[in-house]
């Protein structure tokens, strides 16, 4: 066989965000159409990209194993590392030897080109370009996601915020937003694929539009989705407090198409220390916030990311955080230690907690969050939901698993798979991390079939 003939194989490994998952999906496509192949657990492949994450050190430490690994596994390969180490801390990568490619954010649209025409892992290359203001919106057009029921859609990029812990803004640079209109289109697009759900991403998704010319921002995104009709259901991923506003929790309320769910990142239950770090919001605003949206949308997963540990967290700050979250209907919690990022003004900040207060305080909040999950499952017994079923829940092939609209675990009896299908469940019992319960019709909500028997 012609060396030309003989197909070559790759493989994406990705770390970190939605936007990042998103930016792979896109790239994986670009590989396929290319006429490459993904190649198989423990199968060298000829391009291994690793799509990066510096958000805390510990993200960081892991981009720098994923490279070294992929290094080992992939010899005469060529090993590409991406994303937002390239982007910020190019010069540490090239410290590694064997990486045949850095590539920052800005050049992501043109690296499958690279990579596909260009690469060549014994001359080592460097793609950085620096962030503009009033750069656009890179549309990366995608079909399809892997071995995933719902799809994302990247609609924002870049954060301006500048809180004094992150470094997100450095790696992804200034607000940039999708077109509505090419949005509508990616939506139709992913409907037409198959796909059920959307969920929106972006870096600092509130802020979308606030650089585009017409008067254009989330919430009129989402009045233009649901005057297109489109029938996918659509959930929102991270959001700020102060950017939820009352008509996102009104159309919440009373459509179908978009998910109960709010994920919130507050960081911080104490007003000294969200002034610290730099956030522009109090704890009564996010207290009045979840109280607001608990009365419209009673059955709505309230989410919500917690930094322990911050520069001059005393213990009456984590216990005022600590009691904010016990007195509110939260659902779950995302906790994360404080990590001290060079380049953030936090890394400066005098009053460094102790590791092992850090490590006592992130366990206290891990298991309010495990009350607060049990209490929103206990909430949720004796109604239904819609829900996407992911697929079997055991080897045994006799239940499926789902996720609700309003993030609800789910599962239920079946004869087949369902995988990616909308169906309506009745949830009956706590089972652990799940909500048992019993599925008799698929969905009609969104328009996408009639009422259907699910064990025929």
């Amino acid at each position: 066989m012609d060396k030309k003939d003989v197909k070559k194989s790759f493989k994406i490994i990705t770390l970190g965000c939605k936007v990042n998952q998103y930016e792979s999906a896109w790239l994986e496509e670009r590989f396929i159409l290319a006429g490459y192949y993904k190649a198989v657990k423990g199968e060298p492949a000829d391009v291994a990209v690793i799509n990066t994450c510096i958000v805390t050190q510990k993200a960081a430490h892991q981009s720098r194993q994923a490279i070294s690994k992929a290094l080992r596994e992939n010899p005469g390969g060529m090993v590409a590392a991406v994303g937002c180490y390239a982007q910020v801390f190019p010069d540490d990568l090239s410290r590694m030897k064997g990486i045949g490619l850095i590539a920052g954010n800005t050049v992501k649209g043109r690296l499958h080109e690279f990579l596909l025409n260009e690469a060549d892992p014994r001359n080592p290359a460097v793609l950085l370009k620096d962030f503009q203001a009033g750069m656009p919106f890179e549309l990366l057009p995608i079909k399809s996601f892997s071995n995933r029921t719902r799809a994302y859609l990247k609609i924002q990029d870049g954060c301006e915020s500048f809180c004094s812990y992150c470094i997100v803004p450095f790696a992804r640079g200034p607000y940039r937003s999708l077109d509505p209109e090419k949005a509508l289109c990616m939506l139709e697009t992913l409907s037409e694929q198959g796909y059920k759900e959307v969920v929106l991403t972006g870096i600092h998704l509130g802020r979308y539009g606030i650089d585009l010319k017409e008067d254009m921002n989330l919430s009129r995104l989402l009045q233009a989705i649901g005057k297109r009709r489109i029938p996918v259901r659509i959930r929102l991923s991270s959001i700020e407090p102060n950017e939820i506003n009352d008509e996102i929790i009104e159309m919440m309320a009373n459509e179908n198409r978009l998910c109960r769910h709010f994920h919130i990142s507050l960081q911080s239950g104490d007003d000294r220390i969200l002034q610290k770090m730099n956030r522009r919001y109090t704890s009564q605003d996010f207290a009045r916030l979840v109280e607001r949206i608990y009365a419209k949308v009673p059955q709505a997963a309230i989410g919500v990311d917690i930094m322990s540990g911050f520069p001059g967290e005393e213990q009456v700050s984590h216990q005022n955080t600590f009691a904010l979250i016990r007195d509110l209907p939260v659902s779950y919690l995302h906790v994360f230690p404080f990590s001290s990022r060079s380049g953030t003004s936090a890394s400066d900040f005098d009053g460094q907690v102790d590791p092992a207060v850090i490590t006592v305080r992130a366990a206290d909040l891990r298991d309010m969050g495990k009350l607060k999950k049990a209490e929103f499952f206990q909430r949720c017994l004796g109604h239904e939901f819609e829900a996407i079923c992911e697929g079997w829940h055991t080897d045994e092939k006799i239940s499926v698993k789902a996720v609700s609209d309003n993030y609800l675990p789910l599962t239920f009896p079946a004869t087949r798979e369902l995988r990616g299908e909308l169906v309506v469940v009745h949830a009956e019992k706590v089972a652990g991390n799940r909500v048992t319960g019993s599925c008799k019709q698929k969905s009609r909500t969104i328009g996408l079939e009639q009422p259907e028997e699910v064990n025929s």
